[in-house]
């Protein structure tokens, strides 16, 4: 008799039933037919099948997906140059040229879809925020245009939208900066305590602080003030004290021109070690001129009268 045993249509045999079969085996037939479409289409479930035969000729042959790049066809969509695209939500669609809008920022040509520039007119692009844009001169993202003059050993110096050349004098020049030969100053040198060797030193002065009129009370004299300083005693006891010497193992002097100082009461630090031991007597009325140096930060310092009673 014509019934076969099948799991997979491929297994089913086409010729049967034969003509010579009972009809009592028809629904052996139906009921093999049943179980073989079940176990080839396991994962079909309840849902319809609604791909058409052309879609699915489209996989013949296909037994891995398509890598990065491959181009993707497709069918029954029509209406010109369409883009697929993912849309968020694991879905696809076709898409529409017209249904991007390009928008070209300043210096930047749109033609189609063709975006241009000219970079040496413009002066190079400049990204801002979302806008790509060219700026004008030179600043940040722009391309440097070199003056034709520019060699080598050049310092370069922006000129409005060009870079030149410039040679190390006519740089000085630029900056009003002092040479290291000849040249003369025009502000203060600051050598913030730094070694100078070896100058000659030819009319030169030193700062003055003057004090005026003492008036009693405790008096400093700050060696970063000046180093000739000059002042008056006038009423009550005056106590000198001294302030901001050089560091230790460098020398410090500073030279005091003391008018009436013997006139009021005057003391001088216990730092001071005086000739002999002993401090000078001071003028009445009229003018001394007392000296003191020290090469250990102002552990001690060594007086001495210049000159008393000058004047």
């Amino acid at each position: 008799m014509g019934l076969e045993t099948a799991t997979y249509i491929s297994q089913l045999t086409a010729t049967n039933p034969t003509a010579s079969d009972p009809v009592s085996q028809g629904d052996d037939h139906l009921r093999l037919i049943k179980s073989v479409l079940q176990s080839q289409f396991t994962t079909l479930g309840a849902a319809a099948v609604t791909t058409t035969a052309a879609e699915l000729n489209l996989l013949d042959g296909k037994t891995t997906l398509a890598p990065e790049g491959t181009a993707v066809l497709s069918t029954g969509e029509s209406g010109g140059t369409k883009f697929l695209r993912e849309d968020g939500d694991g879905t696809c669609s076709w898409q529409t040229a017209g249904d991007t809008t390009y928008t070209a920022g300043d210096g930047l040509d749109l033609s189609g879809t063709t975006f241009s520039t000219d970079l040496k007119s413009n002066g190079g692009l400049e990204i801002q925020s979302t806008e790509l844009s060219v700026a004008q001169g030179i600043s940040q993202y722009d391309v440097a245009q070199f003056a034709s003059g520019v060699v080598d050993d050049d310092f370069l110096r922006v000129d409005g939208t060009a870079v030149e050349g410039r040679s190390a004098s006519e740089v000085l020049s630029d900056i009003a900066a002092l040479p290291l030969a000849g040249g003369t100053m025009t502000g203060t040198l600051a050598a913030n305590d730094q070694l100078v060797t070896q100058p000659n030193l030819k009319d030169y002065a030193e700062t003055h602080q003057a004090i005026g009129s003492i008036g009693g009370g405790t008096q400093d004299i700050d060696l970063t003030a000046g180093n000739v300083v000059s002042g008056t005693v006038d009423t009550g006891t005056t106590t000198f004290t001294f302030s901001n010497p050089p560091a230790s193992a460098n020398s410090g002097s500073f030279t005091l021109i003391l008018t009436n100082g013997g006139s009021q009461t005057v003391n001088w630090p216990g730092s001071v070690d005086w000739a002999g031991a002993t401090a000078p007597t001071l003028t009445t009325s009229g003018i001394d001129v007392i000296c003191f140096t020290t090469i250990d930060g102002g552990t001690i310092w060594y007086g001495f009268a210049a000159g008393l009673a000058m004047g």
